[in-house]
């Protein structure tokens, strides 16, 4: 029996077209479920054609954690799980689950007042970096070096006056080595790597980091098991820092990670390998009895 995969999304990106293809050649049927297009009632699904599996690539975090939790209430298997896509969608929640599995990281505090919030960067100590609870692409990123920018930066955020804005995540500066690394996990398995290269401090590809092929030694994928367990396991690509004094740390964890610049400096097929594991997924196999398809 083909199996059907429902595939939920916002905009159709590079990464979307990669893993429609990826599962149309792994023999599974795609159902576009565009989530402008959903409406969930409450007393019945939210879509109309039965489906083995979800994967949810929506552009919008706050559509895909509600779409996914409404298809989990109607029983339908997701990929990620709500649990998972909700911690890692919030700095707080995965640091704090990082923190609960023993897995290292930068070190973090919260406030939620501008005096509290120049108190934890005292604590720090300069320099440190502010950053939004939830985001991604490197934005709204700031690196504080002293006091006097810490209070300017602090009565923006105050002035601006958002939800998000009130709330001040601040997480140790760590000297990178002018790169950091970002790491793919698909269920239990770290199946390829990168260094993202840039001589600014962020070095995000979408701020113009560039990709080049990371070797995953066995710290690097036992570090990203278990901060992947951490968070509830899935699909997910996990951010490390190189520090001198601890070694690895992880930095983040995305969960509707984007691959297409590192398919080709990886040699491995990533789409390939998210489409095998949502195909285990759907028929209940245990995940991870397949080899990494390498991108010919």
């Amino acid at each position: 029996m083909t199996t059907r995969v429902g595939f939920l999304y916002g905009r159709i990106r590079a990464e979307e077209k990669l893993l429609v293809n990826a599962l149309k050649n792994a023999g599974a049927e795609v159902v576009m479920l565009r989530d402008n297009d959903l409406i969930f009632r409450g007393e019945r699904p939210g879509i109309d054609q039965a489906v083995d599996v979800v994967l949810e690539r929506s552009v919008s975090t706050s559509r895909g954690l509600y779409a996914l939790h409404m298809l989990e209430a109607d029983g339908v298997p997701t990929v990620n799980s709500y649990r998972t896509a909700n911690i890692c969608a919030d700095k707080i929640l995965t640091g704090t689950a990082l923190d609960a599995a023993g897995v290292p990281q930068p070190n973090w505090r919260v406030a939620f007042d501008a005096g509290s919030a120049l108190a934890a960067m005292e604590e720090l100590g300069y320099p440190v970096v502010l950053k939004p609870v939830v985001g991604s692409w490197g934005r709204l990123l700031a690196r504080i070096n002293d006091r006097d920018a810490a209070e300017a930066i602090i009565e923006h955020k105050t002035t601006l006056g958002s939800y998000q804005h009130s709330i001040f995540y601040i997480q140790d500066f760590i000297d990178k080595p002018g790169r950091d690394i970002r790491a793919f996990v698909v269920g239990d398995q770290c199946i390829a790597a990168i260094y993202r290269q840039s001589s600014h401090w962020i070095t995000n590809t979408a701020r113009g980091g560039e990709a080049s092929n990371c070797p995953v030694t066995p710290e690097i994928e036992a570090l990203c098991r278990s901060a992947a367990q951490a968070v509830g396991g899935g699909v997910l690509a996990i951010d490390l820092f190189e520090d001198d004094g601890r070694g690895l740390l992880v930095n983040e964890i995305n969960h509707t990670m984007e691959f297409r610049n590192s398919i080709a400096p990886t040699g491995v097929d990533i789409p390939a390998c998210v489409a095998q594991y949502l195909l285990d997924v759907a028929n209940a196999r245990v995940p991870l009895t397949w080899q990494v398809p390498v991108r010919t």
